[in-house]
């Protein structure tokens, strides 16, 4: 029988398969989106200024499809992700920064671990390895170049990412401004403030993501709600109506 790319019982298992921390990951990620230096490569092809929520998703559908899937599935899914890229290389007549997809392999890694902390518990060294871990393996089977040995180094790498590969530029103004069309202004304001709530201090130093101390308490109050499992109905409120299905869709046995 063949072997889970990700063990049963992982700690990256339980992550990803919780509607709630997936739609953090997506909350820090379309922050970062915004201010990569690469982020034209997302205007390339049309896609992320038409619909930044549905190319969000399904960036995180992706990795979710991996993290759940049989070892030879998630190599195949990982082998189309590279042949898209590929295909968008080939169209463009460029090639993708060896940092465009490091800085994506490292936001996985980095929200993964920040949204588990926020609505659970502080993560042990040895699990914050195991996340590392996984998506190590990911990038080793994209063929990506300079990839950090272990968590330690990663931090390193990251916060070095952080300072040279992002920046606030005319993308990241439209960027925002089609998030704020896709979601209407209530809806606009919930993802400024888990954002506020995520994001590494650069993150929200460029994109003047302030309030973050009144923010903390809407956290707590979550968990009561998430205990108490009205969350379905919070959420049923703050999505847009297009997308509660896919919401719906990210909730997954963890073991």
């Amino acid at each position: 029988m063949e072997s889970n790319f990700v063990s049963v019982g992982s700690i990256v298992r339980k992550i990803w398969g919780s509607s709630d921390m997936v739609l953090l990951i997506f909350a820090g990620a379309s922050a970062e989106f915004a201010l990569n230096k690469a982020v034209d490569w997302l205007y390339f092809t049309g896609r992320l200024p038409a619909d930044p929520i549905g190319r969000l998703f399904s960036t995180v559908r992706y990795a979710q499809a991996i993290v759940f899937a049989e070892e030879g599935r998630a190599f195949a899914a990982i082998d189309q992700i590279t042949t898209i890229h590929r295909g968008v290389e080939a169209a463009r007549g460029a090639r993708i920064p060896d940092e465009a997809y490091l800085d994506v392999l490292f936001m996985l890694i980095d929200y993964s671990v920040r949204s588990f902390e926020l609505l659970e518990r502080r993560l042990s060294m040895a699990e914050k390895a195991e996340v590392f871990e996984v998506f190590y393996r990911l990038g080793l089977r994209m063929g990506l170049k300079g990839l950090p040995g272990n968590y330690p180094d990663w931090e390193v790498m990251r916060a070095e990412y952080l300072v040279e590969n992002l920046v606030r530029s005319g993308f990241t103004t439209d960027l925002y401004k089609r998030y704020r069309e896709s979601l209407g202004m209530v809806r606009y304001r919930v993802l400024l403030y888990g954002q506020a709530l995520l994001a590494p201090g650069r993150v929200r130093g460029l994109l003047g993501l302030r309030g973050r101390g009144m923010v903390y308490p809407i956290a707590w109050v979550y968990k009561v709600v998430r205990l108490l499992r009205m969350d379905g109905l919070i959420k049923a409120i703050l999505l847009p109506r297009a997308y509660k299905a896919e919401v719906a869709g990210l909730e997954r046995d963890g073991d």
